[in-house]
C-alpha cells in the first residue's frame, strides 16, 4: 500500500524541527562559545570527546529501548514526541549563560554537561525518527521517495538557520550577541515542537514485525559488530559528513574573520540551502534513471570537485560587479565564482544526505538476511551516532586548528594571518580529503547493490523455512 502525499509530508516535516536544533548546534555553537563565553578553541575538543564516549554507550542503549517499546500509539512516535521536547529545552539552555563569569570554570562546566545532555536527549529524538523509513514502506522506489521527504524539511531547517542566524541574532539582542543568541533559541525550539507534534498525529507505522524476544543491550553491540556493512556504511558517512560539518562550522568564522564581511554569510548559507535540496531532488529522479551506487559515486566526486576550487578562489576577489540591495554588501566576481562552485559542491552533499537514509534502511534489510533478526531502530541508533562522531571529528580539528593558527578569543576582531589560513584549511581542503576517503571506502567496502542486494531482497520476503535455506547456500559460497 503506497504511502500518501499528505503522510510523507507529516512525516517529513519534523525533520525540519530536528535540523533548527542541528543545525545551531553545529554551525554556531563553537563560535557562541568562543566569542561570547570566551572558552579557548582547544577545549572543544575535550567537550566533544567526553560526550562521544557517553555516546556510544548511550546511543545503542537508545536503539534497544525503541526496540522494545509497546505502546497504542507505535513503537517510534512516543519517542519522537519525548525527544523533540526535551531537545528544544535544551537547545534554550545551550545558548543561555545563568549568570556565570564568562571565561571562568563555570561557564566550562556549564557548557559540557549542556552540550551531553543536547546529544542524549537528540538521541531521544533521532533514532526512532529515521527508523520510521523502512516502517512506512518496503518498496526500494518508494523508500526513495520517503527519505526525500524528510531531507528536503532537514534542509530547510538548515537554511532557515543558515540564512537568518546571524541578522535574528543582531536584532532580537540589540546589540547583545548572547542575548540575541538566546531569544533566537527560545523561537526555533517553539518551531521544533510544533514539528514533532504534526509528524506524531499525522503519521502511522507500518511493516514493523512483532518480535518474538526483547533486544537487550548485549546483543545490540553483537549486532553492530556483526553487521559489516552498517560498519562500512558508518566509515564512508563518518567522512564524507565531517567535511561538510568542518564547512558548515567554520563558515561563520570565515566570513566573519577571514572575509570580515559577515553580511554575505546569509548569501552564502542561501547558495547552501538552495543547492543542497537541488541535490536532494536530484538523487531521487537520478535514481530512476541510474543505479543508485553510480548516483552516489557521482555525486561525491561532484562534491569533491566543488571543494577543490572554493578552496583555490577563497580569497580572490577579481573585478567589482556590485552591491547586493537587500544587503548592502558589495559583490565582486571571486566571490560569484566561490557561489557557483558552493552551490556545486552542496548538490552533491544534499544527494549524498539522502542517500545515507537509504543505505541504512538497506542496511535495515541486510542485517535481518544476515543476522536473522531485525534490528530496525539499533541499526538506525547508528546514524545518530555517527553524526556526533562526525561532529566530533569536526570539533577536534576546529579545536586543534584555531590552536595552531593562534586564533584570539579574547580580542576577536583582531586575527592573525596564521588563524585566517588555519581556517581556510579546515573549512575548504580537507573536506576534499575526507571526501575522497568515503569514496574509496565506498566503491571497495559497500556491497548493497546489483545482485547481491537483490539476493537479500528476494531472502527475506521468503517464509522462514525458506529463508533458512537460502541463508545456508550463501554461506556454502
Amino acid at each position: 500500500m503506497a504511502v500518501s502525499l499528505r503522510e510523507k509530508l507529516s512525516y517529513g516535516v519534523a525533520g525540519m524541527g530536528g535540523d533548527l536544533s542541528y543545525g545551531m548546534t553545529n554551525a554556531f555553537f563553537s563560535n557562541y562559545l568562543t566569542d561570547n563565553l570566551k572558552i579557548k578553541p582547544a577545549f572543544l575538543s575535550v567537550m566533544y570527546l567526553v560526550a562521544r564516549i557517553w555516546d556510544a554507550i548511550n546511543d545503542p542503549m537508545m536503539g534497544t529501548l525503541v526496540d522494545n517499546t509497546r505502546s497504542r500509539w507505535g513503537r517510534f512516535r512516543p519517542w519522537i514526541l519525548t525527544g523533540g521536547v526535551l531537545n528544544s529545552i535544551v537547545i534554550i539552555l545551550m545558548f543561555t549563560n545563568p549568570g556565570l563569569k564568562v571565561g571562568g570554570v563555570g561557564v566550562y562546566i556549564y557548557a559540557t554537561v549542556a552540550y551531553i545532555f543536547w546529544g542524549m536527549s537528540y538521541t531521544i529524538y533521532d533514532i526512532p525518527y529515521w527508523s520510521f523509513v523502512p516502517a512506512l514502506a518496503t518498496d526500494p522506489k518508494e523508500r526513495n521517495v520517503i527519505a526525500s521527504v524528510p531531507r528536503f524539511f532537514c534542509g530547510l531547517g538548515q537554511a532557515i538557520v543558515s540564512l537568518f542566524t546571524v541578522s535574528m541574532v543582531e536584532k532580537l539582542g540589540g546589540g547583545n550577541e548572547a542575548l540575541g543568541y538566546r531569544r533566537w533559541a527560545m523561537i526555533l525550539a517553539l518551531v521544533y515542537v510544533a514539528t514533532v507534534i504534526i509528524t506524531v498525529t499525522g503519521t502511522k507505522e507500518r511493516h514493523v514485525p512483532e518480535k518474538k524476544e526483547s533486544f537487550t543491550l548485549k546483543k545490540a553491540f553483537v549486532t553492530i559488530k556483526s553487521n559489516d556493512q552498517l560498519l562500512y556504511f558508518m566509515l564512508t558517512a563518518i567522512c564524507f559528513n565531517t567535511g561538510w560539518y568542518l564547512t558548515n562550522g567554520l563558515g561563520i568564522y570565515y566570513f566573519k574573520r577571514v572575509l570580515e564581511r559577515p553580511g554575505l554569510y546569509s548569501v552564502f548559507a542561501g547558495i547552501v540551502g538552495i543547492g543542497q535540496m537541488v541535490g536532494l531532488i536530484s538523487f531521487s529522479v537520478l535514481s530512476n534513471k541510474f543505479t543508485k551506487r553510480r548516483v552516489i559515486k557521482a555525486m561525491m566526486l561532484l562534491t569533491a570537485f566543488g571543494y577543490a576550487i572554493m578552496f583555490l578562489v577563497r580569497n580572490y576577489r577579481g573585478a567589482y560587479v556590485g552591491k547586493l540591495p537587500f544587503l548592502n554588501e558589495d559583490v565582486d566576481v571571486g566571490f560569484i565564482i566561490f557561489a557557483v562552485v558552493a552551490f556545486i559542491a552542496c548538490m552533491g552533499i544534499g544527494a549524498i544526505f539522502v542517500s545515507e537514509t537509504v543505505m541504512l534502511a538497506d542496511v535495515v534489510d541486510y542485517s535481518e538476511y544476515k543476522l536473522g533478526y531485525r534490528t530496525d531502530s539499533i541499526v538506525f541508533s547508528m546514524k545518530s551516532f555517527l553524526l556526533k562522531i562526525a561532529y566530533s571529528i569536526q570539533g577536534l580539528i576546529m579545536g586543534i586548528g584555531l590552536r595552531i593558527g593562534k586564533y584570539n578569543q579574547v580580542d576577536i576582531t583582531s586575527q592573525p594571518e596564521s588563524a585566517k589560513t588555519a581556517i581556510c584549511v579546515m573549512a575548504f581542503a580537507i573536506p576534499v580529503i575526507l571526501i575522497l576517503i568515503s569514496f574509496t571506502v565506498f566503491v571497495k567496502k559497500y556491497k548493497l547493490h546489483g545482485e547481491f542486494y537483490d539476493t537479500v531482497m528476494k531472502s527475506i520476503a521468503k517464509p522462514d523455512d525458506e529463508k533458512e535455506n537460502a541463508d545456508t547456500a550463501a554461506s556454502a559460497e
